[in-house]
């Protein structure tokens, strides 16, 4: 991108002053070269989002923004009701509920090299991965309606995990406001035997030590010390997700005209909050939150079964577990005042800062952990939400390196096997069904991680707390 486009405000701060239909200003935080890196369709996407009905303060794109559908994945965005805002399910994405659970494991980076292999076996065996891998579990559909209702909470009562992983999980494993009824059969049917799997694309689970703290007083708050070993798992709502996504794109679409919305592009498509189609995408939405959330809690317990045949002494608990593809109602102020807003986060993790009621008490002094996906051959973050970031981006922070290049121009560039040889060379196991995929994940169609997270601090969204080094890595 152009930094010629943009307004600098500050060395991580961009601004798009009002333009033609825009209705707020567009804000970018990144560093210039983060800047120059981002592909141009990010400008015209956020420009476009900026020129919503009903949008609040601004449109942000996070440091690791790049193009996506109708939304620029690691877009945010804010509506309230009252002024005839929007619901997007471009907004919030395919992946719905997309997000990351990092589990603590009290295993030391000293404990893995007699085992590692055995527990990439072991973990391989038990967590599903991979186009459309298939778990043990088949549901009915009075038991599909109850874990689309009941999330993590569900799966517990089910025996996987425990009451403590809840106290740790965003919205305490839950969505309230989920419609089942508003989840399409096909839809349904898609998930029948997919929880408890971790599926394709960007999604893993990985075994990472601890190589670096950044906040001492956060990582002792968080519990992690230099040279711990901890579990990331990365996934989301899997073919549910995707097919609400699918269907309620085509009938945004199909209805915009109809409540009088001008779509900048058709892949922009919403529907006014407060209109039957936004009611039902909102219910169906939400029910794919809950979806998301019991499937990691599934794979939780997966993972402790896999450690408990090699490393029994590990003791696995939930640091936390944070989305970052939703539309959630918050409250934040806007020009002084509080209210109730829609909050889209594509791409983009909540970053509650100190003292926020819905941060877990054992953590609210310090603030909400913000967990950053990397790639399995560089890095990956834990930050810490910061009470600027209310003001800056509605608790807003990226989500993780952000792609710089498509998959296809990926397998183009790499070969699975090389990659896992190579890997496996620097001391990092790779796992999984398909070279193609872990060339299309390969490392160098990633962005910087690490400029990522520095960025998003120097914006002052959100504050390293330590950088994790992959040792396996279970891939789709």
């Amino acid at each position: 991108m152009e930094t010629t486009l943009l307004q600098r405000i500050s060395e991580s701060e961009w601004r798009i002053d009002p333009q033609g239909k825009m209705r707020v200003p567009a804000v970018l935080f990144a560093s210039e070269e983060l800047i120059r890196e981002m592909d141009a369709k990010v400008y015209e996407q956020i420009v476009n989002v900026a020129s919503l009905p009903g949008i609040q303060k601004a449109a942000y794109a996070m440091p690791d923004a790049h193009w996506g559908y109708g939304f620029p994945i690691g877009g945010v965005a804010a509506f309230d009701p009252d002024e005839g805002g929007v619901v997007s399910a471009g907004g919030v994405g395919f992946d719905i509920s997309c997000g990351v659970r990092t589990l603590l494991t009290g295993l030391k980076a000293g404990d893995l090299p007699p085992i590692q292999h055995s527990l990439a076996d072991a973990l391989y065996r038990h967590i599903p991965a991979g186009v459309g891998s298939h778990g043990l579990l088949n549901f009915s559909d009075q038991e599909l309606d109850e874990m689309l209702a009941g999330g993590a909470q569900w799966a517990l009562r089910l025996g996987y995990g425990t009451a403590a992983d809840l106290e740790r999980t965003e919205e305490h494993g839950t969505m309230a406001g989920a419609q089942p009824d508003a989840v399409s059969d096909f839809a349904k049917n898609r998930q029948r035997r997919e929880m408890g799997t971790l599926g394709s694309g960007n999604h893993y689970l990985e075994v990472q030590k601890v190589v670096a703290i950044f906040d001492q007083p956060s990582a002792e708050a968080f519990g992690i010390h230099p040279g711990d070993v901890v579990v990331s798992i990365h996934c989301g709502s899997r073919g549910l997700g995707h097919q609400i996504g699918t269907e309620f794109l085509r009938d945004m679409v199909a209805q915009a005209a109809e409540y009088g919305i001008e779509l900048p592009d058709r892949e922009l498509a919403c529907a006014p909050i407060r209109s039957r189609i936004g009611e039902k995408y909102l219910g169906a939405m939400r029910a794919a939150i809950n979806c998301a959330l019991a499937n990691r809690q599934i794979i939780t317990q997966l993972v402790r079964r896999a450690f408990a045949e090699v490393a029994p002494q590990a003791e696995l608990t939930v640091l936390y577990d944070v989305s970052h593809n939703t539309c959630k109602v918050e409250e934040h102020k806007v020009n002084g005042h509080s209210k109730q807003v829609f909050i889209h986060r594509k791409g983009a993790t909540r970053a509650f800062g100190p003292n926020h009621p819905e941060v877990p008490e054992a953590l609210r002094a310090t603030g909400q952990p913000v967990l950053i996906g990397g790639t399995m051959g560089t890095a990956s973050y834990i930050l810490v939400g910061t009470s600027e970031g209310e003001a800056r981006s509605f608790s807003s922070s990226c989500h993780g390196a952000g792609r710089q290049m498509s998959r296809h121009q990926a397998i183009k560039h790499w070969r699975g096997r090389q990659l896992i040889d190579e890997l496996a060379s620097r001391g990092i196991l790779i796992r999984s069904p398909s070279a193609r995929g872990v060339a299309e994940e390969a490392p160098g169609a990633y962005k910087d991680v690490t400029a990522v997270v520095e960025a998003s601090e120097k914006a002052g969204l959100s504050r390293r707390v330590a950088r994790l080094e992959p040792l396996i890595c279970i891939k789709g």
